[in-house]
């Protein structure tokens, strides 16, 4: 019965993982010789390794290097590789057999011990995962570990589970974490345990420190992405998978020593940003054996996502990236909570502030209030893309500033471009009508807010008007209806009251014009709307007035 409820294909050698990704010779060799000492160490304190990073980061194929060098020297005790793509190996329901069943080939005993647990108690694979856990794996090694003479130094003692984030379901994910830390290391069993997964969020809650995550204490974190610079690596994989594609090439132009061009593999580690999956990604595509591989690679280096492009070279990595974003879009959107945000056009909105291209170079948090987002509007909105972006803070510009940082060069290209991103990208200039909106909706509101202060009001509205800039006030036809909380005449059809509410409008427009000149921002003072029966002066060499906005002269009447 356990052989029905496991999976095969999650083994390291499993044939349907043929050919894993890996990691080459002299290449990741500190973060591996780090591992493989942690495993080693029987003795150290803690008995769980977490290594988390990028989407890409190439953290299979450093789990599959520790599995084979484990097996090779006899301590691999099991080793499970989850598969978003595999039914088999994408959820729990096979996990704890699967665990029992690699366990029990290393003694005959406890391999006995486990058929007796499940002859015992035959639905136990109807039982949650902890009940599993304890039956077929806690009890029966409590068992073998009753045996006199049983030496728990020379049974494998590795146990590695990669892509955490590959199964489905967070809450489930979460249950095989808790798992772990009741069952096993909780009844201190002999193992140590390595895990590697993207930084999604039930590993990244279990161990954040801020907190309290209850794995924290107990384990040994590796931040992949953060830690350890790969670049010297990708460059040195470029360097010889590609001289051995050109070795075997027909072309003679991929046999000569001066192809590849070191030009070329520059370009190629800079666009990896240091992750792997770039590199891989751009081996398998030059790769193709019924093409020349110097053709290919002169396709990747000079490619650029025209309309009507027919090469595609990073489409693996697309998939990658729609996957991540499309999963991402669909848990923030379910939320009722968010107010019908849309998340694909505040990621891009971000995006687009990252290169200036929103106005003003804006911190993190000042843009936060410039899209009025409510205290960890953000962190909700990215929570399920922290394998491609981080948000990291600059305590040399100031102690809350921080900026948000793409992991892969390519996925910030991918956002840009409507070839790649297909469904899933945003205009620019809808990113700029939205924010221009945005920006003028919450002036507006605060502007009638009784205890509005008015230093604070004149602030914003500069704010507003740095983040806007020129081309967005005038191009923006969508701003003539983004008053409605001024006119009142509108919204409830009140005359008197709009004309009660103007002289305190034309106070606040008054105040804003002065602080404008004594700043010295002129240049901003043909944006604000006029006041009634104000004219804009027309004769050379005045100081630079407002532009008449039709709409406004509207609303006010």
């Amino acid at each position: 019965m356990l052989l029905k409820n496991m999976t095969s294909n999650a083994f390291y050698d499993s044939g349907a993982r043929f050919d894993p990704p890996k990691c080459d010779e002299d290449t990741r060799v500190e973060v591996i010789s780090e591992i493989m000492d942690w495993i080693g160490d029987r003795e150290g304190p803690k008995r769980l390794l977490c290594m988390t990073g990028a989407a890409g980061a190439g953290k299979s194929a450093l789990q599959q290097t520790i599995a084979e060098r484990c097996a090779d020297s006899g301590i691999l005790g099991c080793a499970i590789f989850f598969s978003s793509q595999d039914h088999t190996r994408n959820d729990l329901s096979r996990i704890v057999p699967t665990i029992a069943f690699q366990l029990g080939k290393h003694d005959r005993r406890l391999r006995d011990y486990i058929s007796e647990a499940v002859q015992d108690d035959p639905p136990i694979f109807t039982r949650t995962i902890r009940t599993q856990m304890n039956t077929l794996v806690v009890g029966p090694f409590k068992q073998l570990q009753a045996n006199t003479g049983f030496d728990a130094g020379s049974f494998p003692h590795a146990v590695l589970i990669d892509g955490l984030d590959e199964c489905a379901g967070e809450e489930r994910q979460a249950e095989l974490l808790s798992t772990i830390k009741h069952c096993l290391l909780d009844n201190d069993l002999p193992f140590r345990i390595f895990i590697a997964s993207r930084p999604e969020w039930a590993i990244r809650s279990a161990l954040n420190s801020e907190t309290r995550g209850y794995l924290h204490p107990l384990a040994y974190h590796i931040q992949l992405s953060d830690k350890y610079d790969a670049t010297d690596d990708i460059c040195r994989y470029l360097w010889r998978r590609l001289q051995d594609i050109g070795s075997q090439s027909y072309d003679s132009r991929a046999r000569s020593q001066s192809w590849p061009t070191v030009e070329d593999i520059e370009k190629l580690v800079l666009a990896a940003s240091g992750q792997f999956v770039f590199a891989a990604t751009v081996v398998k595509y030059v790769s193709e054996r019924r093409s020349s591989p110097v053709d290919r690679l002169q396709t990747v280096v000079d490619w650029t996502p025209e309309e009507g492009q027919l090469t595609r070279p990073f489409e693996a990595l697309d998939v990658l990236y729609t996957g991540i974003l499309s999963t991402a879009k669909e848990f923030y959107e379910a939320v009722d909570t968010h107010r019908g945000r849309d998340f694909l056009l505040l990621l891009r909105a971000y995006h687009i502030s990252t290169t200036n291209r929103v106005g003003n170079w804006w911190g993190a948090h000042e843009f936060d209030e410039i899209l009025d987002l409510e205290r960890n509007a953000r962190e909700v909105l990215f929570a399920d893309l922290h394998s491609l972006i981080v948000f990291r803070q600059y305590p040399d510009i100031s102690e809350t500033f921080t900026l948000m940082h793409f992991y892969h060069r390519s996925f910030y290209e991918f956002l840009d471009s409507e070839t790649r991103s297909k469904n899933l990208f945003i205009a620019e200039i809808q990113v700029k009508e939205y924010v221009s909106e945005t920006v003028v909706q919450v002036f507006n509101r605060r502007s009638l807010e009784p205890t509005v202060d008015g230093e604070s009001l004149i602030n914003w509205y500069k704010r507003g008007l740095l983040s806007l800039g020129e081309p967005i006030i005038l191009d923006t036809r969508k701003l003539a209806n983004c008053l409605p909380s001024l006119p009142v005449q509108n919204e409830l059809n009140e005359p008197e009251l709009a004309d009660a509410l103007k002289p305190c409008y034309n106070k606040w427009r008054k105040l804003i014009k002065i602080n404008l000149v004594e700043t010295g921002m002129k240049e901003f003072l043909m944006y604000l709307p006029t006041e009634e029966g104000e004219e804009r002066a027309q004769e050379e060499g005045e100081e630079p007035q407002e532009v008449s906005d039709s709409f406004t002269r509207n609303t006010l009447r």
